[in-house]
């Protein structure tokens, strides 16, 4: 059974279909890139599936269960976490306390044993912040030891995404929606990245599905690819596949510079 299977989902925006019958299964363990044009739906899918947006009509099922109604939080609690093209990470919070906010999502107790004290609370505090020191750490000693209380603002751009990955974990995931993880990293951050996400299957486990523009990321650790264009699914399999579809060449390139591609001899 696919760990998240989409079916016929569809979003429209006043006039504009944003997204139309998207299909695809990812199953567990399974790295699955979504690629596609600027403006060709692939964060509204990601919008849909964690309940950021709410779709017109369709089917997300995970774990065998529906989540089209859910509220993110409840999306997340259910093992779906997701990172941003844009940063959300809280800038004025340390990187200890900022990765001990996103395990709050799977704690038991209450906003009064919270305020008291209680000894739930003091506990799972504890176990909190344990889990995230030990979550950081899988990231070397970009963000352990002195880092701990240093306030997120403070930190480098590519550890702050870093950092942001970290909160995702934090949740108790299964699943995790990396939205363009190595935008605006220099190409020594972006193979470190690529190296990073490979990990976080092969030694944590984690399925992931990820968007990317960098075809060498893409390339370097996808199972399978799917392509959007405009909203819907064109293409989907190996990136070796994907990336010799004629659709596809004529999504990323325009008709015209594929007609030409077809006319030039080959080298």
């Amino acid at each position: 059974m696919p760990l998240l299977e989409i079916k016929g989902l569809c979003k429209h925006f006043g006039g504009l279909q944003a997204v139309l019958d998207f299909d695809a299964s990812i199953e567990p363990g399974e790295i699955v890139s979504l690629i596609g044009p600027n403006g060709a739906g692939k964060t509204t899918v990601f919008n849909l599936v964690t309940g950021l947006d709410r779709a017109d009509s369709g089917e997300i099922n995970f774990k065998g269960e529906s989540i089209v109604r859910l509220p993110p939080h409840e999306i997340t609690k259910r093992g779906i976490a997701r990172t941003f093209q844009m940063l959300r990470v809280f800038p004025e919070m340390t990187v200890l306390e900022n990765v001990m906010v996103a395990g709050q999502v799977q704690t038991r107790a209450r906003l009064p044993s919270v305020v008291l004290r209680l000894p739930l609370a003091r506990r799972e505090e504890r176990e909190m912040q344990e889990k995230a020191e030990e979550l950081l750490g899988f990231f070397g000693d970009r963000l352990v030891g002195d880092r701990f209380d240093q306030p997120a603002i403070a930190l480098s751009y590519a550890n702050r995404r870093r950092l942001e990955i970290a909160r995702a974990m934090a949740t108790g995931a299964a699943l995790l929606f990396l939205d363009e993880p190595c935008a605006g990293m220099n190409p020594h951050e972006t193979i470190e990245m690529t190296q990073m996400i490979a990990r976080l299957r092969d030694e944590r486990g984690y399925t992931i599905f990820l968007i990317e523009h960098d075809m060498r990321v893409v390339g370097g650790i996808s199972d399978r690819v799917i392509v959007q264009d405009h909203g819907k699914k064109i293409a989907e399999g190996s990136y070796e596949e994907v990336i010799n579809n004629p659709e596809v060449v004529e999504a990323y390139l325009g008709r015209k510079a594929k007609d030409a591609r077809a006319k030039s001899p080959v080298t």
